[in-house]
């Protein structure tokens, strides 16, 4: 598709300040927002997420529509989907000039990405800091349309996802992500490119769908059940830890799972929960 050139926006989305104050708007500490206020970290986002003429991309959390102009200036067709209705005006008046951007009210936690019915599309976002772990296992579960997944995370949440067995920031949201997705850390992001600027840094996580799981079990629910049964009580040993799922058969299913019942939740990895789900459906 031929890149279509763009003119140039009515608002400026790298002033937010000025964008606030001229739509008499503050931003919501409720809601996690802080708005990105850097072209340059705005292209860089996009450049890393590999985007380009003919993407078809959906973005969560827009705010002012910083990271939503560069994604159009390098040919993507945009979804946007913003929660909060007083940000609406601005970011429409914000890509009024830019053609491929469509704006939406929605809830991520609850919006039907069925909508989004081609194949092949990426999910480009700055996740707003107090939702982005359920909106990124939601991404996982419920929208197989999307097959890579550069976001822009708090980095303690960016480290979580991708966290490896024996670390200590290893839990649930790391297994499900390895079970859907390769995982890697591709940059930081400082504070002094937001506004109202954070207290912490940001991290860029690029997640890449499996083509299928690499691990065969048999049931997807039943999997996760267990793990979060583990990790609810994370110091305790699982052969106590797993009882609300297992009641008394516990020792006996991880004994015939290869695992030891004194080992705890962060030791597993994807393979070793996979096999303990298989022993316990036995």
């Amino acid at each position: 598709m031929a890149r279509s050139k763009l003119r140039v926006p009515v608002l400026n989305p790298c002033d937010p300040r000025a964008l606030l104050r001229e739509h008499g708007v503050h931003p919501s500490r409720a809601l996690g927002q802080n708005f990105l206020a850097d072209p340059n970290t705005a292209r860089r986002i996009v450049r890393l997420a590999e985007v380009g003429p003919g993407s078809k991309v959906l973005e969560i959390g827009p705010g002012l529509g910083a990271l939503t102009v560069a994604l159009a200036e390098a040919g993507a067709s945009v979804h946007a989907l913003e929660l909060d209705r007083h940000l609406i005006p601005i970011l429409e008046a914000v890509v009024s000039g830019t053609p491929n951007v469509t704006v939406e009210q929605g809830d991520a936690l609850t919006w039907d990405f069925a909508e989004l019915r081609d194949e092949n599309w990426l999910c480009v976002s700055n996740l707003p800091y107090n939702v982005a772990t359920p909106v990124v296992a939601r991404l996982l579960e419920e929208a197989p349309q999307m097959t890579r997944m550069l976001l822009m995370v708090q980095r303690e949440v960016g480290e979580r996802l991708v966290a490896s067995p024996g670390s200590r920031i290893y839990g649930a949201v790391s297994v499900k992500v390895a079970y859907h997705a390769t995982s890697r850390i591709v940059g930081a992001v400082p504070p002094t490119v937001f506004v109202p600027r954070p207290k912490v840094e940001s991290a860029l996580v690029l997640l890449e769908r499996r083509p299928q799981p690499p691990v065969d079990v048999p049931s997807y629910d039943r999997l996760f059940a267990l793990v979060s049964s583990g990790f609810a009580q994370r110091r305790k040993m699982l052969r106590r830890a797993l009882v609300p799922a297992l009641g008394e058969r516990t020792e006996a299913v991880l004994v015939a799972a290869g695992i030891a019942p004194t080992e705890r939740a962060e030791a597993l990895d994807l393979e070793s929960w996979a096999a303990l789900a298989r022993s316990a459906a036995e």
